[in-house]
């Protein structure tokens, strides 16, 4: 049989087997099988990051004296917060917020349980650093439930969606799992930007007065020929505070007299953007799920204060991990950004509200 022949025979099979796969649903079987090996082999590399993480924590907590730190993760892994009704937005702030506080100080109750003689600094490191293995162990377990439904119901849509989005999924997990180290070690991280930049202006103005309220600390200070009211999470632990709620019951103890109110914070960058890259704009610049920034928005709007806002962009990595060069040195360029806005808005003698918002770990005061 000449050559040409068996080329033609070749190709007519080829095409033969190709509208039988395609008739029988065979390639679709094919992929949807190549899809879940993929899958599955991104969450064994999941898998083995929470069995390092907890093996880290579990050491750690054991050194500190617990003696049955599994319970303790476990009791962490499983805990929850369930949203309020949304269905009816009357008071949903003041539920949401309740629910929140709630949650934190339950959280905070159970691991002070196991660690009673901590330094509550040292605590909240560990709370954080608990957090973040829950974290992790939530989205394995969520991407196990969907890649097991959508083989049981051989559901090829659920299993495409699921595999176009484990790269951006890795790169999370990768990123949670590296910020470990950190909120192990207290040292400051990326998100640390806004109290990094309120504590240089304690330190470069006469301090006149300081108090503590609810994890967050009030420094009353005059830097340039202003009276400047200087609100962070208290430090050095893994600490954000309730910066909102201490800005508006400070703007009601003076009676509505400020002049001007600043909120400084870390803020995702778009891909385009430098990290470090500095922008200011009107608003509250702060990353909560709505109490926190409602209440400045209200504190503002109730006694007509301008309100400003100065972010320091960084991705997500950079907000967690141990802040680098870089973002330091966009941290004192802001510092001195900051200044320059004071001097631009405000005469001097007027009172101005400084808030930095954010994690203050590693940052003291």
């Amino acid at each position: 049989m000449p050559d040409t022949d068996w080329g033609t025979l070749i190709t007519q099979l080829i095409w033969l087997l190709f509208f039988i796969m395609i008739f029988t649903g065979a390639n679709q079987k094919i992929q949807m099988k190549l899809w879940s090996i993929d899958i599955r082999n991104k969450l064994s590399i999941i898998k083995r990051y929470i069995d390092e993480d907890h093996a880290r924590i579990e050491n750690i907590l054991k050194n500190l004296g617990v003696q049955t730190p599994s319970v303790l993760i476990k009791r962490a892994n499983n805990f929850f917060t369930i949203d309020p009704v949304t269905i009816e937005p009357t008071d949903i702030i003041k539920r949401m917020e309740h629910l929140i506080r709630t949650s934190d100080k339950s959280f905070r109750k159970l691991v002070s349980l196991y660690l009673p003689n901590l330094d509550k600094h040292e605590r909240s490191l560990v709370e954080t650093s608990i957090s973040i293995l829950s974290t992790l162990n939530l989205i394995y377990k969520v991407i196990k439930h969907y890649l097991i439904s959508s083989e049981k119901e051989n559901n090829w849509v659920l299993l495409m969606q699921l595999e176009l989005i484990m790269p951006q999924i890795m790169k999370l997990v990768e990123t949670y799992h590296e910020a470990l180290d950190p909120f192990t070690t207290g040292k400051p991280i990326g998100d640390g930007a806004g109290p990094l930049i309120a504590h240089r202006i304690i330190e470069d103005g006469r301090v006149v007065s300081k108090k503590v309220v609810e994890d967050t600390s009030i420094t009353e200070v005059w830097l340039d020929d202003r009276r400047i009211f200087v609100i962070k999470a208290e430090g050095p632990g893994s600490n954000v505070g309730r910066p909102g709620y201490i800005l508006a019951k400070l703007v009601d103890e003076l009676r509505g007299s400020v002049d001007l109110i600043i909120t400084i914070d870390a803020a995702l960058k778009l891909e385009s953007e430098e990290r470090g890259e500095i922008a200011e704009g009107v608003g509250a610049a702060i990353g909560d799920p709505g109490p926190e920034k409602i209440a400045i928005e209200r504190a503002a709007t109730k006694y007509g204060i301008p309100l400003r806002a100065l972010v320091v962009k960084m991705d997500l990595g950079d907000a967690i991990y141990t802040m680098k060069k870089d973002i330091y040195e966009a941290c004192e360029r802001a510092y001195e950004y900051v200044r320059k806005l004071v001097k631009e808005l405000t005469t001097p003698k007027s009172t101005i509200i400084i808030a930095g918002i954010g994690n203050t770990m590693g940052v003291p005061g």
